[in-house]
C-alpha cells in the first residue's frame, strides 16, 4: 500500500483531490481510501500500484501543489539528515562571505556549477576556499549575522522530530564555522562540516581535515542509521544539490527541498512550493503536533 500526500501551499480544494484521484486512475493505481482534508491544504490519498507512474501523472496537476508518493510502512521517520546551505538556510555561506572579499559573482558561478553536478565537488571546493585566502575571519560572524536566515519551517521541522524521539543531524559541505551556529538555532543534534583554515586571524586558503562531500553524506546516514539501529527505512535526508543525491538515494525518503534539476530528478520527493514543514506533512504530523518556535 501506498500513500499520496497532497499539499497545497495555500488551500486544498475538492478539485485538485478529484484531479489527483484521475490522474492515480490514468497511472493504473487503486484507490482505496483517503482522508479527511488536514489544515486546510492537505490530504492523504491511500492507494495499490505502482508508485513511479504515480507520481508522474500526480506532479503534472501543478497548481503550486507539493506531492509526495511513498510506501505506507514506515511513514513516520526516526533519523532526519539534513544538508544546510540552501535547505537549512536561505543562502549559500561561501558566496555570503565571498562578498565581504568582493569577489561574490566570482565565487558565486562556481558554486552554482558544482550544486548542478557540472563540477567536481572536491575540486571545487578548494578552488573557491584559495580565493578566499587572506580574508579577515572576523567576516565570518559578520556573514553570520547579517546574511545567513534560518529557512522557513526548519526549526520546527527539526524539533518536532527531536520531541518524537528522532536522531537529527546537520551534514554541509560549507563550515564549520557556520554549521555550529546553525546547527544550535535549529535544534539538530550533531553536525558535520568542513574546517576553514585561519592563522593570525586571516583565512589560509585552505580546509583543515577530511572533506565532507557527497559520499562523506553517504557515509553518515548510514552510520548514524547503524548506531541508532535503524532501518535506512526509517530514515529521511533532505537536501538540494548534486552532492546531496548519495544520501537522497540511500535513504527511506529522500527529499529534494528547491533543488536543483538532478537532485529533484534522484529524490523520491520534490518539494517546490512549500516551505520545510511539508516533511512533516509527508511523515503524518498535522499542524497541532508540531513544536514551533
Amino acid at each position: 500500500m501506498f500513500i499520496a500526500t497532497l499539499i497545497a501551499k495555500e488551500s486544498l480544494n475538492e478539485r485538485d483531490i478529484q484531479s489527483a484521484i484521475a490522474s492515480l486512475g490514468q497511472a493504473g493505481a487503486i484507490v482505496t481510501r483517503q482522508s479527511d482534508l488536514i489544515d486546510g491544504r492537505v490530504v492523504d490519498i491511500f492507494f495499490e500500484g505502482e508508485p513511479g507512474p504515480a507520481r508522474a501523472c500526480l506532479e503534472a496537476i501543478g497548481n503550486d501543489i507539493d506531492i509526495a508518493v511513498q510506501p505506507e510502512a514506515d511513514r513516520l521517520k526516526k533519523l532526519l539528515i539534513s544538508d544546510m546551505d540552501s535547505t537549512m538556510i536561505t543562502v549559500e555561506c561561501i558566496d555570503e562571505l565571498a562578498d565581504y572579499a568582493g569577489i561574490k559573482s566570482e565565487i558565486a558561478a562556481i558554486t552554482e556549477r558544482a550544486m548542478q553536478g557540472e563540477l567536481d565537488f572536491e575540486e571545487a571546493l578548494r578552488g573557491r576556499v584559495a580565493l578566499l585566502k587572506g580574508l579577515e575571519t572576523a567576516a565570518i560572524q559578520l556573514c553570520l549575522d547579517e546574511r545567513v536566515r534560518i529557512m522557513p519551517g526548519a526549526e520546527t521541522l527539526v524539533r518536532t522530530m527531536a520531541q518524537a524521539g528522532g536522531t537529527t543531524i546537520l551534514v554541509s559541505g560549507g563550515f564549520t564555522k557556520f554549521a555550529k551556529p546553525v546547527a544550535q538555532s535549529i535544534g539538530f543534534e550533531s553536525f558535520h562540516a568542513n574546517v576553514l583554515g585561519e592563522s593570525a586571524g586571516l583565512l589560509t586558503g585552505r580546509l583543515d581535515g577530511p572533506i565532507v562531500d557527497s559520499a562523506r553524506k553517504d557515509q553518515l546516514l548510514q552510520s548514524a542509521a547503524q548506531e541508532g539501529g535503524l532501518s535506512l527505512d526509517s530514515c529521511l535526508a533532505v537536501g538540494d544539490g548534486a552532492n546531496d543525491i548519495p544520501m537522497l538515494q540511500r535513504a527511506g525518503l529522500g527529499v529534494a527541498y528547491h533543488a536543483k534539476p538532478k537532485a529533484a530528478q534522484a529524490a523520491d520527493v520534490a518539494i517546490k512550493y512549500n516551505d520545510l514543514t511539508a516533511l512533516l506533512y509527508i511523515q503524518g504530523i498535522s499542524a497541532d503536533q508540531w513544536v514551533t518556535p
